[in-house]
């Protein structure tokens, strides 16, 4: 990515150019990132295509001012932190559901090195506000909650919140491209989550704003607020919560839930 686009990144984020790609940095520019870019599933209810490419997400990201789910977030941050001398690796992740484990590549994070080695993730919705120790296997405490990583017999990474396993990590390192059949498994599929709901949501200095279909659910210190969208209300509710602007209401499709 060149500096033209970096510095495009940077103010997308809200955040200033590290003078070093260390700790605290990448800690800060995760942070901004969750209250800035929200994780948005609107393309598949669109209709739009999703291409899993480094500049194509950084466009429609930066460019776009739009968000996307994990493989759009964490590449599009993968090319930001390299791009700001952090060494990235890709990683494949499978989440933990009702009926167990994901399907492979079911989800991409990030190891990033400062030089000790980060887990980090800002394309999980409800996941930790800063990056994780990729080598500390005790509690790791952070304002979502407390987080532990823990070693299978296999080798892989358990990454649990409390004592519920949030996703499982295979350590070796993955391109871009080897996510594509699982992207289109999840914008396709009638087993996905992703077809079959509707959500945009974004971390916030207090809380969270979240439209989950036509609901729009905002929690704070003063607690949670729920309100059913009138139709005239969803597309500048997404302006004014995400700073989106959309043509046309996103709709669950039938067609998606009924393949």
């Amino acid at each position: 990515m060149d500096a033209i686009n970096t510095d495009a990144y940077l103010r997308r984020i809200d955040a200033a150019r590290p003078t070093t790609p260390d700790a605290d940095a990448l800690r800060d520019l995760c942070l901004r990132h969750l209250r800035a870019v929200p994780f948005e599933n609107l393309s598949i209810h669109l209709g739009e295509e999703i291409v899993l490419d480094g500049k194509a997400l950084v466009d429609k990201i930066v460019h776009g001012r739009r968000g996307g789910f994990c493989y759009e977030l964490n590449g599009a941050f993968a090319e930001l932190l390299t791009a700001l001398g952090y060494p990235v690796t890709l990683l494949a992740g499978r989440v933990m559901g009702e009926e167990g484990l994901g399907v492979p590549y079911d989800h991409l994070v990030l190891r990033v090195e400062t030089p000790e080695p980060w887990l980090v993730d800002v394309g999980f919705g409800r996941n930790s506000h800063h990056p994780l120790s990729l080598t500390e296997r005790g509690d790791q405490s952070d304002p979502a909650g407390v987080f532990r990583i823990a070693e299978t017999e296999e080798g892989d990474l358990d990454v649990f919140q409390g004592d519920v396993l949030q996703y499982r990590i295979d350590q070796r390192p993955r391109q871009l491209t080897e996510f594509e059949c699982a992207c289109w498994w999840h914008r396709t599929s009638p087993k996905s989550h992703f077809t079959r709901n509707l959500v945009c949501s974004r971390l916030t200095e207090n809380g969270r704003v979240t439209i989950s279909d036509r609901t729009l659910v905002i929690t704070g210190a003063s607690g949670r607020q729920d309100r059913t969208l009138a139709e005239d209300e969803i597309l500048p509710a997404y302006r004014t919560h995400f700073g989106i602007d959309l043509d046309r209401v996103p709709e669950v499709r039938a067609t998606a839930s009924a393949r």
